[in-house]
């Protein structure tokens, strides 16, 4: 979108320097005039995801270059000319209302202003666990289960593995243990959007490896015997089966739309840094924000019901008959009915990438929480 002196273009200009100093008037609406203050006019994305975070509070100089000097990463359109501004060329995209945009396309703007927040954030520092404990224990099964409470334990000084450890097959009710795979592919390698990623599930009639609860116990009876496998439906008896007084904390409660935010930013962080440290800005950075945010849980949609009632039937009837040793009630295997949207919101997703683009980078608790202290 070039520079020039027709009024359409000083329109645009004017509306862009309302933007810079916080307005919010639709370009629709915008009437004023002003003059060039560069050589190309931003994209229409990029000015309407500035109005919208205009709308939700007050940038930094700093966030407003930032987010009117972004690309729009992935598939999608390019940087769009605003309709009314300059007239339309014979080839290429037309020039549109912002107005009018798809909120998917402002996501793809923010998410790759978030990404570069994320990646100025200082990783927390691991803390050095001592060696295994009298108690020696591997923690397995639900992975967003199991990643949290080994998290945890490491803090106080509580090392999983060692000669003799017992396999502790962490599991919940299948619908949750779903979302829980679901959200852990998506902060790890990538995933499909959840409802594709359900649906294929169902179509193969498998349950996904990470919320195979059989799988898990039969893959761990091979490695070391059922009488060091314990599969553990009590979150409560977890510090006595690990050797440590406290309670842990529960896992991270990840909203519909913080699991979609990080599903769309894996890819733009995934072009900054390597897997593993993607890995890592996702869960101990991105996670905990999106986390503090709040927001109502994935839930398994009415569609699907009926066949995750199913399959957690066939695992209840299968555990009981194989008599693997139990911690808690089999009972919580079968479907519970949760609170929660079947399906993240665009909207959503927008709404909390522009809150965490206000908040700005910020340093990590990098505090070393030492030894245990209820040992």
């Amino acid at each position: 979108m070039t520079s020039g002196g027709t009024s359409g273009e000083r329109r645009a200009w004017g509306w862009v320097a309302s933007l810079r100093e916080g307005g919010t008037t639709p370009w629709s609406a915008w009437t004023g005039e002003a003059q060039a203050r560069g050589r190309v006019l931003p994209g229409a994305q990029q000015l309407e995801l500035l109005r919208r975070v205009n709308l939700a509070g007050r940038p930094t100089p700093e966030l407003v270059r930032r987010v009117l000097g972004a690309s729009a990463p992935g598939r999608g359109r390019p940087d769009l000319e605003l309709v009314g501004a300059v007239d339309p060329g014979p080839f290429g995209p037309r020039p549109v209302d912002p107005a009018d945009l798809p909120t998917d396309e402002l996501v793809r703007v923010a998410t790759s202003v978030l990404a570069d927040d994320l990646v100025a954030t200082a990783l927390p520092e691991a803390p050095s666990a001592r060696r295994p404990w009298r108690r020696r224990f591997r923690l397995v099964g639900d992975p967003w289960l199991a990643d949290a409470a080994r998290a945890e334990l490491r803090a106080r000084g509580r090392a999983a593995g060692g000669r003799g450890s017992v396999a502790l097959v962490l599991a919940t009710d299948l619908g949750t243990m779903l979302t829980h795979a679901w959200a852990h592919r998506v902060t790890g390698e990538g995933a499909p959007p959840w409802r594709a990623w359900l649906a294929e599930a169902v179509a193969r009639d498998r349950v996904p490896p990470r919320a195979d609860v059989l799988h898990a116990l039969r893959a761990w009876d091979a490695r070391v015997g059922r009488e060091r496998v314990r599969l553990v439906l009590d979150p409560a008896a977890l510090p006595g089966l690990t050797g440590t007084r406290r309670p842990l904390a529960a896992p991270p409660a990840l909203s519909a739309d913080g699991a979609e935010l990080a599903r769309r930013t894996a890819p733009v962080l995934g072009l900054l840094v390597r897997p593993e440290r993607r890995t890592r800005v996702l869960r101990e950075v991105l996670v905990p924000r999106v986390v503090a945010l709040g927001g109502p849980p994935l839930v398994v949609s009415p569609e699907h019901a009926a066949w995750v009632a199913a399959q957690a039937e066939r695992v209840h009837r299968t555990v009981r008959a194989a008599g693997y040793p139990v911690v808690g009630d089999p009972g919580a295997l079968l479907p519970r009915e949760h609170a929660g949207v079947a399906e993240p919101s665009e909207d959503g997703v927008l709404a909390l990438a522009v809150r965490l683009l206000l908040a700005g980078p910020a340093e990590s608790d990098s505090r070393d929480r030492r030894g245990d202290e209820d040992r």
